[in-house]
């Protein structure tokens, strides 16, 4: 029937089985159902963007179809891996738990085309649980944030600012590195950012104190360090 050679293959041999319509659209359907929980778990309690939902609900179902096409095919397999491996996201970097999730997303959409659909669905169960559970645990993250801040301290151009805040950074946090020293205010002043771990972050209003004492009570920001590890 021309509805069974629309959808064959015109390279394809005469001993070769096509998959069928009703078998591709069921993983097709899966995959996508399988993608939309995997953006519903990524949406519980994390900060996200539509575009990057949208790509995980449809992703599964992408990677699916190519699989399924390259099924028994090894030379056209080894194309396809050698083209994925050339994909790059040009776009901002992303978090370490956004490629996770696309590397999920891959994972479920591969299973599928390769025509297990109960173990799909059960890694993505399994998967999207431990997502939400560590999602929602605090694992460090609070802790950290109190004790590891950046610190921006103002000094007038005529202060000497090489080791002047030592003493005090010796007295109030267990490590500190300087990062960066800018010129601002016309060049009359130096803007210096530090990276600190405060040894008690109760104590990081004397901290500050002692700092106005040596800049001129100047200006002085303390805010949420700023990590690059979480970074794709």
């Amino acid at each position: 029937m021309w509805f069974d050679k629309f959808f064959k293959g015109l390279f394809d041999a005469e001993f070769t089985v096509p998959i069928s319509v009703t078998d591709f659209l069921i993983c097709v359907v899966s995959a996508l159902i399988i993608g939309l929980v995997m953006a519903l778990a990524y949406m519980f309690r994390s900060r996200y963007t539509k575009s990057f939902v949208i790509t995980l609900a449809t992703l599964p179902a992408v990677v699916c179809v190519v699989i399924m096409m390259v099924n028994n095919k090894i030379g056209t397999g080894v194309a396809v891996a050698g083209a994925f491996s050339l994909v790059r996201f040009r776009s901002l970097p992303g978090s370490a738990k956004d490629i996770v999730m696309l590397f999920f997303g891959m994972g479920a959409g591969l299973i599928i085309g390769m025509g297990y659909i109960g173990f799909a669905a059960l890694f993505t169960v399994v998967m999207c649980l431990a997502f939400m559970i560590y999602n929602s645990l605090d694992l460090g993250c609070k802790k950290n944030s109190e004790k590891f801040k950046s610190l921006r301290i103002v000094v007038p151009e005529d202060l000497d600012y090489t080791g002047v805040f030592d003493e005090i950074f010796k007295e109030y946090t267990k490590s500190y590195e300087i990062v960066q020293v800018k010129t601002t205010n016309m060049g009359s002043m130096f803007r210096l950012t530090y990276n600190i771990a405060l040894k008690d972050p109760a104590k990081e209003h004397k901290f500050i104190d002692r700092i106005r004492e040596r800049n001129g009570n100047l200006e002085i920001t303390v805010s949420k360090q700023d990590t690059t590890e979480s970074q794709l």
